[in-house]
């Protein structure tokens, strides 16, 4: 049996399940060579903008499935909502078992205050034009659907793979700016408070630095996503590292046989009922 990765805490954010852009194979692979006593959901998990019975594939219920199979071994795992599964944001401070869900955290990893939240809440299009923050999203997923395509041609031609969304947030000066000010907002909020460290999601930018805030060193991380990036966080022996699925290796022949292993997969009916349906009846 492969030996699994051991993390004392891990971040993943902005998957996206149940939209053509989720690597969820990928997400799935890793989660199942994972061993962790705190999972953070730091946002955007279920793509609730985006939810359609007549898309949700195997693959996205397996990363559920592995989820729920590390919280039945022990793992504690924070569910904390951004905007795109804001239909969970009426739960928030719901606890059950090794469930909890809720719009921010803050713990205590090695003697640093570490603060947990998805982030949107300084995205001025989703408090003032959520009809315009929701018509972006549709636009980013028709640009990833396209993008899959380019890379598919791409890699039959021998090229490298390209990530049209980054060249664009690269190329626009204004999209290139918001990020910068995403992140000083997080940080200089962190400071404000006290905080050691500030993790985030939202905007699907991986990251880790440190700041000097007048005297003040905040720690600032994003945890990516996996849509385009596909990476994690990873906090061992008091350092978070930044982790990326294209630099991992994995047993193909032990991830399939458990997969063979694992239960039904219910249909998409079955998972809305049971996931969210359920969740009211606290």
């Amino acid at each position: 049996m492969t030996k699994k990765r051991t993390a004392e805490a891990v971040v993943i954010s902005d998957v996206h399940l149940g939209t053509y852009g989720c690597h969820a194979k990928e997400l799935s692979r890793y989660l199942h060579n994972l061993s962790t006593p705190i999972l953070i959901l730091n946002g955007d998990i279920i793509d609730g903008w985006a939810f359609k019975k007549k898309y949700f594939p195997a693959d996205h219920i397996r990363v559920i499935q592995r989820i729920l199979k590390l919280m039945s071994e022990g793992t504690k795992v924070y569910y904390l909502t951004g905007n795109h599964d804001e239909m969970m944001r009426r739960f928030s401070g719901f606890t059950a078992g090794n469930l909890v869900i809720d719009d921010k955290l803050l713990l205590i990893l090695d003697d640093k205050v570490h603060w947990f939240f998805h982030g949107d809440v300084f995205d001025i299009t989703m408090k003032q034009s959520k009809w315009l923050a929701k018509l972006g999203g549709k636009g980013y997923d028709i640009l990833i659907k396209f993008n899959r395509f380019v890379n598919v041609v791409l890699s039959k031609m021998g090229r490298e793979k390209i990530s049209l969304s980054k060249k664009i947030k690269n190329s626009v000066k204004q999209a290139v700016s918001f990020i910068s000010d995403f992140e000083q907002t997080a940080i200089d909020i962190a400071a404000e408070n006290e905080y050691d460290y500030v993790l985030c999601g939202h905007i699907h930018q991986p990251e880790d630095r440190i700041v000097d805030v007048k005297g003040k060193i905040i720690h600032y991380l994003n945890s990516g996503d996996w849509v385009e990036n596909l990476t994690a966080l990873e906090f061992n022996e008091g350092k978070w590292n930044l982790i990326r699925y294209e630099d991992l290796h994995f047993d193909e022949q032990a991830i399939n046989e458990a997969q063979n292993q694992s239960h039904s997969i219910p249909n998409i009916q079955q998972l809305y009922e049971n996931i969210v349906l359920s969740t009211g009846n606290r």
